[in-house]
Order: C-alpha cells, then structure tokens, then sequence
C-alpha cells in the first residue's frame, strides 16, 4: 500500500483532470482506498470545457441590499486600497472571527451584551494594522453628515474594521489612511460594485503555502440574491488567503500555490511535504461582509455573521488558519420578516459566490499571476 500511495501523491502533484486522475487512480485500484476529499486534491483548470458547472461570475452587488452604499479607492502602483460599506441608517450588526491573526476595530461594540445596537458603516481594508487608520477617515465623513451615536454634545459614528496583510506586494510604506477612508466614504453609491482589483482587494493574493514566490493574485468579490419575497441577501470580500481558492460545485483550484511548471498544487500537499512552511503568521486573511434587508437584532446578525464562515469553508482551503485572520460581519438593514436560518444559509451561499467573483476578476499585479493568465 506504500508504493500505491505514493504513486497517488505524484498523480495529485502532476496536477491533472479530476476525470484523468479518477481514471488513473481506478487503474490502481486505488479509488476504493482514498478518501473522496483526496480526489479532487491537485485539480487544476481546464476541464470539461463548456461545462454549465464551469466557473463564471455569479449576479449582482451587495449595494442591491436596501440601505447599503459601497465606495472605494486604492493606489495601483502601492497595490493597496480600502473598500467601505456606507449604511444609509443605522443598522444592526454582528461579527464573528475564526482566524487566529485578525486585526481588527470596534468589534467589542458588536457583543450582544455591549450597549451600541446599531453601526454607520464598514471598513475592509488593505495596510495590515497600519490600514485601520483608514477607519478614521471614514468617521470624520460620517460625522460631518451627522451620522452616529447621539452623545448629547454631538454624535459618534460606529464603524467597525477589518485588515488584510497586503504589505508584501507593491509598496510596503504605502497604507490606507485617513484621507483614503474618507475619499472611499464619500464615493459611497448604489453604483454595481467593481471587482478584482479594487478596494481592499487591490493588493489580496492567495495560495501562499509554498511562500510569495509562488502566490496567484486575490481580489475583491460581490455577489447577491433576491427571493420573491423581496428579500436581499448581499455580500463582499477581499480574498488574501493562505489557502487556495476553489470552484465549489467541482472542486477545481481557481487559485493556489503553483508549482515551477505552472501548475497549481493543493495546499495539504505542500503542508504535509514541508517541515516548515515559509508562511509568517499574520499575512495573510480574508474578511468580508455579508448583509440583508431582513429585521434581525444584533443578537441574530452576530449568528449570521457566524454561519456565513461557511461560505469560506466552501471555497477556501485551508481556511481559518493560525497565519489567517478571518472575519465576517453581517448586517441587517430591515424591512423584511426573514429566519436566522434562511438569512444565515443564504449568506453562506453568496459569499461563496462572492469569493469565486474576487479570483475570476482578479487582475495579475506585482509579478503575481491572476486565474486569467493561467487559462
């Protein structure tokens, strides 16, 4: 069983066809004794061209959720940029994070038990600790149009953040900051959201198992449904994970860590043939938003944002690591009488889309290659 196994390693590493590899691990009568999780490892694209389950880009924005504006800016040459969610009201907000290096602000304010019910806006942005500074422009912004929690003596805006690391493309000196916020709060519109390389995700990369060197480029994602019902479930993401991007309803790697050759090869792989994988703790993460018009407290949005992570398990592998930061957070403008349950699973279902949005719109940069380049 040694030698067998082995041999199914260099058929994962030669990254080929999910039907070739099936086809070949058959004839070694291996497909019986390897996990069905080990089957789609290595995949790469290319497959069944003209397939209805190939990879394009799923329908609409987040700004199609009532009550939810999206601005953004960046610096091409810095690869960095800051993307924020304007909320034409106060609404309601929870967060949850899974990744063990997050860097974040105002997330203790979306406890259930801390008193703030309600948030003016959101803020994903590149810059790693540095890029938080982008928040505080977004406060001012918001301050000047009167937006926030009444103090008595004026009014404080309530704006949770979240970082990516992006630090290691581009220019490291170069970081979201106060003026960036401010300018992206101010674009803020109704406007269809562009993707790839924009916003918090100018500078995103993924598949960095086997280092920098090796990466493919992330980028920013959107996606929304509406039920008949008129409810709106929405979300955006800036994709910059350790882990490589898959296609869900095949299991293709859209974006991972490649080989000399080109080829794209699966994470586990890499892990479990490196002693020490040459990824630095911190530098990596993808954060998002994910948001609906359904009447949910803060109690209710905190477990949306929760089951949303599934929609990063569907697509990000691995994810939730100790060199990630993930964190989602989800709000709920109003309007619409909807479940905790049917909320949260469909936010799950658009965020995953909005992540396989983020890879097949990315752009390549900074001597990254895209999913574009390598078709």
């Amino acid at each position: 069983m040694t030698k067998d196994w082995k041999d199914a390693r260099q058929l994962q590493k030669s990254s080929v066809t999910r039907r070739k590899f099936l086809q070949k691990t058959a004839m070694l009568g291996l497909t019986a004794a390897v996990p069905a999780s080990l089957l789609t490892l290595g995949i790469a694209r290319g497959k069944d061209e003209g397939s209805p389950r190939s990879p394009k880009l799923a329908s609409g924005t987040i700004v199609d959720v009532p009550g939810v504006k999206v601005g953004q800016v960046q610096n091409e040459e810095a690869l960095t940029g800051c993307t924020v969610i304007v909320l034409e009201k106060g609404s309601a907000c929870g967060v949850d994070v899974r990744g063990s290096a997050p860097g974040t602000r105002e997330t203790d304010l979306l406890n259930p038990i801390n008193s703030v019910q309600e948030v003016n806006a959101v803020v994903l942005t590149g810059g790693s600790a540095y890029g938080l500074d982008a928040a505080s422009g977004v406060m001012r912004y918001m301050e000047e149009q009167g937006q926030g929690y009444n103090v008595g003596v004026g009014v404080v805006p309530i704006i949770p953040a979240a970082v990516i690391f992006d630090l290691s493309i581009g220019s490291a000196k170069i970081r979201p900051d106060q003026q960036m916020g401010y300018e992206a709060a101010r674009l803020a519109s109704k406007q269809p959201v562009q993707q790839g390389n924009v916003g918090a995700g100018t500078g995103a990369t993924v598949g960095k198992m086997a280092g920098m060197k090796r990466a493919m480029k992330g980028g920013l994602g959107t996606a929304s449904r509406r039920l008949p019902n008129g409810l709106v479930v929405g979300a955006i993401v800036a994709v910059n994970a350790v882990g490589e991007v898959r296609f869900p309803s095949t299991g293709e790697i859209l974006a991972g860590a490649r080989e000399e050759d080109g080829n794209i090869r699966d994470s586990l792989s890499w892990m479990i043939d490196a002693a020490t994988p040459p990824v630095p703790a911190g530098t990596n993460t993808t954060i998002a938003v994910v948001a609906s018009n359904a009447n949910l407290n803060k109690v209710q949005a905190n477990k949306v944002a929760q089951m949303a992570h599934n929609g990063l398990a569907k697509t990000i592998h691995p994810v939730h690591t100790m060199s990630d930061g993930d964190t989602i957070f989800a709000i709920a403008t109003g309007g619409v009488d909807a479940s905790v349950n049917l909320v949260g699973t469909l936010s799950v279902e658009v965020l995953a889309e909005a992540v396989v949005n983020a890879i097949l719109s990315a752009k390549g940069a900074g001597g990254v290659p895209a999913y574009q380049d390598l078709l």
